[in-house]
């Protein structure tokens, strides 16, 4: 690397910078949605579904409130409720395993594989393979989490599903265009959730979320449970919940998603200069994410591993760089998961990357002056 470079104050996430610069178009497709005031699943809403099922390559895509809502809706479509169980990972958001619960589902939580974070398709093996065929009949559901914009291992994923008769959902919330052995997440599964929150790739003004499937009952079905369980208007035969995703939203998303691939490329120009400026440091403990051969990676997040890592934290916020911890406490290890039973040290893997990982900017205004500045003070933390 060359010597250091005078810039401002580092971002984890600069929406600012991204919104101003298209800030014109955004300004005119408000003003269409409040010319025409449709603002409950008007034709924003539509154009965006078509846009996102073409995009993952799905025949469908059902728009609702929020990423969480995508869960709890998928789950819903699949009659989970009371006395079921759903396989997933503990290392992801909470809504992952709290739409589980939420139903009254018990959330069943295994490791993960070190390297990528994600559902380790052989603990999901050995946990079904140990279970009685009367137990394997209440689990309802596989949801692994392509967590940090790279998808989970899903060919043996879908393979021990399908062994046991199990459908997968895909939690994609941070993963839209990653794509796994040549196919994009929202298709690798019964369903896929995404999340429109405003810190994902396609990030809209507020929360906001997406349902893909390729399966027109569940399509249906989906439809129907997004407006209170309704069809026609006022007529109710199953209960359902309120989760439109807004016009305006949809409206924004329109407008971002003529971005995406931009930015997503530009996130990954950003990783591997991560890479480079990180191979030429060499810094000790510091464990690099990994990209599978298999795996078009998106980066979400660029999240690295650090010894002493809340102290290193510390030091790159005085020294000006924003990073974030995702997640310091895995779900097993929450307290409204307590009941579980899950002991301390049960989820290796999972408590591991809770206690050293540490997510750096990456985000797409950022360039690879800025990227060299965050190692470089990274450096400087590591030393402190």
């Amino acid at each position: 690397m060359n010597g250091p470079k005078e810039v401002k104050a580092i971002q984890l996430l600069d929406l600012r910078a991204q919104t101003a610069a298209i800030r014109g178009e955004l300004d005119a497709a408000i003003g269409r949605v409040l010319d025409h005031c449709q603002f409950i699943l008007g034709p924003e809403v539509k154009e965006l579904e078509q846009k996102i099922a073409a995009y993952c390559g799905s025949k469908f895509a059902i728009g609702c409130a929020s990423g969480s809502d995508a869960i709890l809706l998928a789950l819903m479509a699949l009659d989970i409720g009371p006395g079921d169980k759903v396989l997933t990972s503990p290392y992801t958001f909470f809504a992952t395993g709290g739409s589980v619960a939420r139903l009254g589902a018990e959330p069943v939580y295994l490791d993960i594989d070190p390297e990528t974070y994600n559902l380790d398709p052989e603990a999901l093996r050995k946990y079904l393979h140990s279970l009685p065929a009367d137990e394997v009949r209440s689990v309802k559901a596989i949801m692994p989490v392509h967590l940090f914009g790279q998808t989970a291992d899903m060919n043996p994923i879908n393979a021990i599903a399908a062994e046991f008769g199990i459908p997968v959902i895909e939690d994609a919330a941070q993963a839209i265009g990653a794509r796994y052995d040549g196919r994009s997440a929202g298709v690798l599964g019964a369903a896929a959730c995404f999340s429109f929150f405003p810190s994902k790739n396609l990030g809209g003004f507020g929360d906001g979320g997406m349902i893909t499937t390729d399966d027109p009952a569940l399509d249906e079905k989906l439809r129907i449970l997004r407006v209170h369980g309704s069809k026609p208007k006022y007529y109710h035969k199953v209960i359902g919940v309120n989760s439109r995703l807004d016009t305006l939203q949809a409206a924004i998303l329109l407008v971002k998603f003529g971005y995406l691939e931009g930015w997503t490329n530009q996130r990954r120009a950003n990783a591997q200069a991560y890479r480079e400026f990180l191979g030429q440091a060499a810094y000790e403990g510091v464990v690099l994410p990994i990209e599978r051969s298999d795996c078009y990676h998106v980066y979400n997040q660029f999240t690295i591993r650090v010894p002493n890592r809340d102290a290193v934290r510390r030091k790159l916020s005085d020294l000006g760089v924003s990073t974030e911890i995702y997640y310091p406490v895995p779900l097993h290890e929450q307290v409204c998961f307590a009941q579980l039973g899950y002991a301390k040290g049960s989820l290796p893997h999972s408590e591991a990357a809770a206690a050293e990982s540490l997510s750096l900017p990456i985000d797409p205004v950022l360039g690879r002056a800025e990227v060299e500045v965050v190692v470089e003070r990274l450096g400087t933390a590591l030393r402190a």
